[in-house]
Formats: structure tokens, C-alpha cells, sequence
């Protein structure tokens, strides 16, 4: 695999930023230190105005206070597409495709980067797919950025690494230019399927981390499940998408580990709700986050069993979110297929 720094060109200093959660609200961050103007789409006009006046979001990242003269808040998803070349989507895949639905204005002529790390549940496929199907968005003119990096760490600027995957070069060129700052470190790549899957994928065995240690699993029983879970993550990618790629590199293990290991993990703080004993629904209303993982499980476990994969970590998490199985039982299954 090809990971590189590129040259620098002159910059076009907009972007338009979709969403308005942990992520999107550290991308803002960073597009803003990097002195670029961000027009920002936040769908509740009460968050949207409180972020107008008091340059701070009230639900997300809240410690961030933004410049007035570098963000632009709009309710109005049509006015900030139109105002930027770069759109850059940050909203849970779950609403991705009602997000998108509302528009009016084009995306055909805009150079879309994708910070969704998950499955488009309407369509089934992940967001590169689905913008090319159902928005006709040329798959040279898409992105992917992806970790490992958690949001509150950027919030507090601890330096943080970001992969830009890439059809384009000189589109990475630019990305890279407006996102730098001294706290964000960014690699490119060509893997752009494989990173967007190697960025959902981690979501579930996050899950399946978080689940061991609700059942009291210990240190050594998840850095096994880890082990497992990275190979298979390699034998899915190299199925969906044939590429010379290490998945030791950050932006597979490392993505994978952060996000398994991290209390900031929603992933994993849902997996360990599930294994203490709480139902899907009691686990989503009480983080009242998202859990990416929960709604990738489904489809993800549906393609692996179409593409011959074997995959008992992700088979398992889907038995459990999806069929009800016991945890306790379904994980002593799944620790003898474990090595």
C-alpha cells in the first residue's frame, strides 16, 4: 500500500461541513484553526442559533469556541452545499440518506469527503457506493477521512492522525493543506474501499470488546479478541477489495485499537451495556449516542455470509444484537474458535 506526503498547492479556503455531532464539531475545529471558513449545516435551529450566538455547540465537544469570522451556521442544507467546491459529511450513517434527501442543489461538481464511518442502512452499501448510485457523485470526487482519532482528543488538540484515502491525488493535496494544524498529523492513501470498510468494521469488533468486558472478561481475553478481530478484518477487506494493504498500519489497527480500547468509544461503552445486560433499546436510550456499530452488524454480517468470509466475531455480535442470543453463552462459544 501506498501511504505518502504530498505537495502542497494554493488552497481554496471552503468548506461545507453536514452534521453537527462530536465528529462534525472537531472537523469544524480543525478546519477553522487551519484558518479555512466552514459552512456549517446543523439541522435543529435551536443548537443552529445557539451556535450562532454563543460560537460554542451546546451538545457536542461544548469546550470548542469557534471564531465568528471563520464559521457560517445555516439550517439550510441547499445554502451550504452551494457554498463550498468541499462538502464534507459528518452525520451517522443511520441519517446519512434522510440527511441527503433534502437536497435540491447538485453534488455531481463537488468534491465530497466522507467522516461517516458506516453502513448507508436504506441501500447497504457504504457511502462511496451509495452517493455514486443514488446522487451520481464520479468516484474520483470522493474521499474518505478516517482515524485513528477521537473527537474529544481533538477537542483538546493531543496530536491526533488522520487518513485521507484518495481515487485523486491533487483532491488530497488540498485536503491535506486545510487541515493543517500542529495537532493533526495526515497520511494518504489509494485504499478508499478498504479504509471505508476497515472504518465500519472496527465499530463492530469495538462492540464485541465492549460486550467481553461487560461479561468480565479480562485484559487477556479482549487482547486476544483484538487479535482475531484484525485478521479478521483482513480476510473481509481482501474479499471486498483487492489492494496491497497492512492492516498493521494506523489506519487499521491503530483505528481499530483506539476505538476498542478508548473510554471516549461509543462503541464499546454500548458493547458493554449489552454484556451487562441491557436490551438494545435500553442500551440506545441510555447513551442517547449513536452506536455505529449496531446498525453496520446487520448488513455487514449479511455480505460476509453472500462472500464465503469467514467472520465468527462479527456472526457473533449479530446473534446477539439481532437474534437475541444469550452474550454470556453466545462469547463461550466464541472463545473456542478464538487463537
Amino acid at each position: 500500500m501506498v501511504l505518502k506526503s504530498l505537495k502542497a498547492p494554493t488552497l481554496k479556503k471552503s468548506v461545507a461541513v453536514v452534521g453537527s455531532g462530536s465528529w462534525a464539531t472537531a472537523l469544524v475545529k480543525i478546519f477553522t484553526d487551519a484558518h479555512v471558513h466552514v459552512h456549517w449545516y446543523v439541522h435543529d435551529e435551536t443548537q443552529a442559533e445557539y451556535i450562532k450566538k454563543h460560537l460554542r455547540n451546546p451538545n457536542y465537544l461544548s469546550e470548542v469556541r469557534f471564531k465568528p469570522s471563520r464559521i457560517t451556521v445555516s439550517t439550510d442544507i441547499n445554502e451550504v452545499v452551494h457554498s463550498s467546491k468541499w462538502v464534507v459529511l459528518a452525520v451517522p450513517s443511520a441519517f446519512l440518506g434522510a440527511t441527503l434527501q433534502q437536497l435540491t442543489v447538485s453534488l455531481k461538481d463537488k468534491i465530497i469527503v466522507s467522516g461517516v464511518k458506516g453502513i448507508v442502512p436504506e441501500s447497504k452499501c457504504i457511502v462511496g457506493t451509495y452517493l455514486n448510485k443514488q446522487f451520481d457523485v464520479p468516484l474520483d470526487q470522493f474521499m474518505v477521512i478516517s482515524g485513528p482519532s477521537h473527537a474529544e482528543e481533538v477537542a483538546l488538540e493531543r496530536l491526533s492522525y488522520l487518513t485521507l484515502a484518495y481515487t485523486k491525488s491533487a483532491n488530497a493535496v488540498q485536503l491535506q493543506s486545510l487541515l493543517k494544524v500542529n495537532y493533526i498529523k495526515s497520511i494518504v492513501s489509494e485504499d478508499v474501499i478498504g479504509i471505508e470498510y476497515a472504518a465500519l468494521l472496527k465499530n463492530i469488533f469495538a462492540l464485541a470488546v465492549g460486550i467481553a468486558h461487560g461479561l468480565n472478561y479480562g485484559d487477556n481475553f479482549q487482547s486476544v479478541l483484538i487479535s482475531n478481530s484484525v485478521r479478521e478484518m483482513n480476510r473481509f477487506l481482501n474479499k471486498v477489495s483487492e489492494f496491497e494493504r497492512d492492516v498493521s498500519n494506523s489506519v487499521y489497527l491503530g483505528d481499530l485499537l483506539v476505538t476498542a480500547y478508548s473510554l471516549f468509544s461509543r462503541n464499546r461503552r454500548f458493547g458493554n451495556m449489552i454484556g451487562r445486560g441491557y436490551t438494545v433499546k435500553g442500551a440506545q436510550l441510555e447513551m442517547n449516542m449513536i452506536a455505529e456499530g449496531y446498525y453496520a452488524s446487520s448488513p455487514v454480517y449479511e455480505q460476509a455470509k453472500q462472500l464465503h468470509i469467514k467472520t465468527p466475531i462479527i456472526d457473533t455480535v449479530y446473534h446477539i444484537l439481532y437474534q437475541q442470543k444469550n452474550p454470556k453463552k453466545s462469547f463461550k462459544k466464541l472463545a473456542k474458535l478464538l487463537d
